[in-house]
């Protein structure tokens, strides 16, 4: 079974927190600050790996941490960073930000890396906070904590060719006879219940990569059937090879399949009905109805599209319809068609200064990306502590703003849920 859809969540490290410590020394009553800085929490990437070639491993596993980093330490020592976590996924993974329903990266080629989690920033120790009037700082900042997400990764094929058409025209047959790829035939419907690809060489040498699609049917575009699960795997092909079984078995019209296939790709999508198509008829070993043929032929030459006559089963005319594939696919670049979010910035966690005041009654309630890092930083039991946070707020702007919307003496501010009472 192909896993080509999964949720998983990350969490990157959190930072150490900075040392509140004083040197110690012979002959020294009261040596100064010496508390060393927090090690970083460790990030999390996402890794092309070659040897992956599904999501199947995140069945079993869909939840990653990476290491914390270390606290700090007397001495002017720092604590460790945490380590990197690198997580493998197969190429042609596209990841989306369940949170912000954006898509965050597209990892197509080999040895692609995103960062999709920062580690959160290790707090400094109190030998930074030593002022000309703050001699003896008794504080210091703890560790941020690291990102926390919920990723949808989705595994799209990438493939030259793409096989279409409907259930029992002989896609898997053609696939297996010009590929290594063993794909499932039998004479009922959906026997290719999953995309088989398979690397296909011509005469001249030139090697593609060709992709037997499940049978796409009509109202495959809204979900009949197994076409809407599947009609995406075909999205980065540069070639469509349109197989039509044109002895007209089950009672088909093959001009009408023709038609009805094209009206599918049409409604999924302009990405799949402006590619380069190439009509392929199929069995022609078993056709008696030469009406069919000629019809198909009409309708290729009204369409402007290129028709081959051949038999997967004996071979005939495969070595020929390969090679004009194959000269048809050097004069056409491969192109991404997943579009990335421009506005989406992994690190924008740690680099967002916004905050937001609302009143309510006689509370202001502060909120904010900076807000929430300023606060985890902050130990609200500690007296210094607390009166650094109420200067980074003076400083930052926010008190001002505060005071803008009409904050007076004895009403209260919530910090993200720390309430104090203002006093003026």
């Amino acid at each position: 079974m192909v896993i080509d859809y999964v949720k998983i969540k990350v969490k990157a490290g959190n930072g150490g927190n900075g040392a509140r410590t004083f040197r110690r020394e012979k002959y020294v009553a009261a040596g100064g600050p010496d508390g060393g800085d927090g090690g970083k929490g460790g990030s999390i990437y996402l890794k092309v790996d070659d040897n992956t070639s599904t999501l199947l491993d995140f069945r079993y596993k869909k939840e990653f941490k990476a290491d914390d980093g270390k606290n700090g330490a007397g001495a002017r020592c720092s604590g460790i960073s945490g380590k990197d976590l690198y997580i493998s996924v197969p190429k042609g993974t596209i990841v989306k930000d369940c949170d912000k329903g954006k898509i965050i990266a597209d990892m197509s080629h080999d040895g692609d890396t995103v960062l999709v989690a920062k580690g959160g920033r290790g707090g400094r120790g109190n030998q930074h906070f030593a002022t000309s009037t703050r001699q003896v700082p008794n504080f210091s900042e703890m560790g941020e904590k690291g990102v926390e997400k919920n990723l949808e990764l989705e595994l799209k094929m990438i493939a030259d060719v793409g096989l279409i058409g409907y259930p029992n025209v002989g896609k898997s047959t053609l696939i297996s006879v010009v590929s290594s790829a063993k794909p499932k035939i039998a004479n009922y419907h959906f026997t290719t219940l999953e995309p088989t690809l398979g690397v296909v060489k011509s005469k001249s040498g030139q090697t593609f990569v060709m992709a037997d699609i499940p049978g796409i049917i009509e109202g495959a575009s809204s979900g009949v059937g197994l076409g809407h699960k599947f009609l995406k795997h075909v999205e980065r092909t540069r070639i469509l090879l349109h197989v039509i079984d044109v002895t007209g078995s089950e009672g088909r019209n093959p001009a009408e399949d023709f038609y009805k296939i094209n009206s599918e790709l049409l409604k999924y999508g302009d990405i799949l009905s402006s590619k380069k198509q190439i009509v392929v008829a199929n069995k022609m070993d078993s056709l008696q109805n030469k009406s069919n043929l000629e019809e198909l032929e009409e309708v290729c030459k009204k369409e402007k599209l290129k028709l081959f006559k051949i038999s997967a089963a004996t071979k005939d005319g495969v070595d020929e319809l390969i090679d004009y594939v194959a000269e048809c696919l050097s004069g056409i670049e491969k192109q991404d068609i997943v579009e990335i979010d421009d506005d989406y910035e992994i690190v924008d966690e740690q680099n967002d200064n916004s905050f937001e005041v609302v009143k309510k009654k006689d509370t202001y309630y502060v909120t904010g990306p900076m807000i929430e890092r300023i606060m985890s930083k902050v130990n609200v039991f500690d007296v210094e502590s607390r009166a650094y946070m109420q200067s980074m707020l003076e400083k930052l702007g926010v008190m001002k703003k505060v005071r803008e919307l009409g904050l007076k003496s004895g009403e209260t501010i919530d910090i993200i849920g720390y309430q104090m009472e203002y006093n003026d």
